[in-house]
């Protein structure tokens, strides 16, 4: 039974063909559970996975849930009618315990294993938060292992080596044709928006990272591009 009255069908007779995964930005499982469920927040999530490993589930996959708000992963506007959202219960690397305790990993990807086998979703459409909402999303934050997921197929990760030399003074046209073809978007197509959305890759793929873009960020996004492009899934449309 849905638990959650912030839900309704998913429009345009979508269905769920990525993952979003969320940190709650809150202290407590109960607390997070009371706002996704409250009419009053308007949001929502299939699921809420607490720090001890427990997995709550929310709304029903078939069901439209409101997590994803405004933002686009390739050509997909409407997330949250495409997209099974997971929240997971952490306050946020500003609070207390910005580490993801093991039980919790372990909960996740089980959750996220029957997910993608259920709906045939291939492990390059599991993003984050701040994969789909450059600059005005962060979760699931630096400290969430995105390597450990890849390594277990459910996400993916570039692979070792990727290099590029440091040629050239602007590294920006090789950066944002792969960032697109990977699926990135930003809401307007500027120096800004794609700095955020340097920002957003860099806390999924090089946690910690700051400063102006280099070249193993280049290096990182085409790997990625070429082999994970966006594309694929969405209707074989080539991004420019």
């Amino acid at each position: 039974m849905s638990l959650s009255p912030n839900r309704g069908p998913r429009r345009h007779g979508g269905r769920p063909d990525m993952v979003v995964l969320h940190y709650t930005g809150m202290d407590t499982a109960g607390a997070a559970v009371a706002r996704l469920c409250d009419p009053a927040s308007g949001v929502s999530a299939h699921y809420v996975v607490t720090e001890d490993g427990v997995t709550l589930p929310l709304v029903d996959e078939h069901q439209r849930a409101w997590h994803a708000g405004s933002g686009a992963w390739g050509d997909v506007t409407d997330v949250n009618s495409r997209s099974i959202g997971i929240e997971i219960v952490n306050p946020g690397p500003d609070g207390p315990r910005p580490r993801f305790p093991d039980a919790q990993m372990a909960a996740v990807e089980a959750l996220l294993a029957a997910i993608l086998v259920r709906w045939q979703i291939p492990p390059e459409r599991v993003i984050g938060h701040s994969d789909m909402a450059p600059g005005r999303k962060h979760d699931p934050g630096p400290c969430f292992n995105w390597h450990r997921l890849a390594d277990r197929g459910l996400s993916v990760w570039p692979a070792d080596g990727a290099h590029v030399s440091e040629t050239g003074t602007d590294l920006w046209p090789r950066f944002i044709p792969a960032a697109r073809r990977f699926g990135y978007r930003v809401p307007v197509d500027s120096r800004q928006g794609w700095q955020a959305t340097l920002a957003a890759f860099r806390l999924r793929f090089r946690p910690g990272r700051a400063g102006p873009i280099a070249p193993h960020d280049v290096a990182i996004i085409e790997n990625l591009a070429i082999r994970y492009p966006c594309a694929a899934v969405d209707g074989n449309r080539a991004f420019a």
